[in-house]
């Protein structure tokens, strides 16, 4: 099925419209559940099974000039909602404060590492904006993909670019690139393992097959030697051979080692 892929700017989830004649970077405005949002279309996708939600019409000014005052309406918010939240004494992160276009609605993403009894906070909240609350509990990578960031590669994150779902990453593949495993570099901006560790990993998996272990014995074509270094992305190998009390180091490609011993 065609549909219309969305990129929303109050939630971390990409939304599915019914496919019509609209253009990459659009914006638009949405029916979403929380009210009338708006959206930005990334593009036509085949997709089944997805949740649709209708475009109203595509945004004016007057809708861009709304959602502009809201974002600072919402930023205003967000120091007021951690105070109040800290006085009542909630182990809770709040990432972003999001509304919908006429502010009926105001949702408070947050993350936590365990439940939160937040029904207090609702109510303070409730009175003091004379709105609908709605406790929105993101994860770590959905906060960096709404908000956005820089990562270590200095552009701005994927997931806020263009990835839509998140793959699992382990710390395998961290060891599979021989990196160092290091928190600030392996962990992206989330505090989570960096999600390109995943791009990478099938190659990195099918160079484990192919290359020789370090301190394996392999036969070059000037004799046998000890394997002391490896390159995957060169695809070449260092070997060692001591003779005499004398050692030569030496690079070869990996097609000129003509027999590996990996046991």
């Amino acid at each position: 099925m065609q549909l219309t892929e969305l990129v929303m700017f109050n939630s971390p989830i990409n939304l599915y419209a019914p496919a019509g004649d609209y253009k990459r970077g659009q914006r638009v405005v949405v029916s979403t559940p929380t009210g009338q949002e708006m959206g930005l279309v990334k593009g036509i996708v085949e997709k089944d099974g997805a949740d649709v939600v209708d475009i109203i019409r595509t945004a004016t000014k007057e809708d861009n000039l709304t959602h502009c005052e809201n974002c600072k309406y919402t930023r205003k918010l967000l120091p007021e909602i951690k105070k109040e939240a800290q006085n009542l004494g909630l182990d809770m992160k709040i990432g972003f404060i999001s509304t919908n276009l006429d502010r009926s609605k105001l949702v408070v993403n947050y993350t936590a590492d365990e439940r939160v009894d937040f029904r207090e906070l609702i109510k303070v909240l409730g009175s003091k904006y004379k709105t609908r609350i709605e406790m929105r509990q993101i994860g770590n990578r959905d906060e960096t993909k709404t908000i956005g960031a820089i990562g270590v590669c200095g552009r701005e994150c994927c997931c806020k670019l263009y990835l839509n779902d998140f793959d699992k990453v382990s710390i395998k593949m961290a060891k599979n690139q021989n990196l160092a495993l290091n928190p600030t570099r392996i962990n992206g901006m989330c505090g989570r393992l960096l999600c390109c560790l995943k791009y990478e990993d099938e190659f990195y998996e099918e160079m484990q097959k192919k290359m020789p272990h370090i301190n394996s014995t392999v036969v070059t074509p000037d004799g046998k030697g000890t394997v002391s270094a490896t390159d995957f992305l060169k695809e070449t190998v260092t070997v060692t051979f001591v003779k005499d009390d004398t050692t030569e180091v030496k690079t070869y490609p990996l097609l000129d080692i003509k027999q590996k011993d990996k046991t």
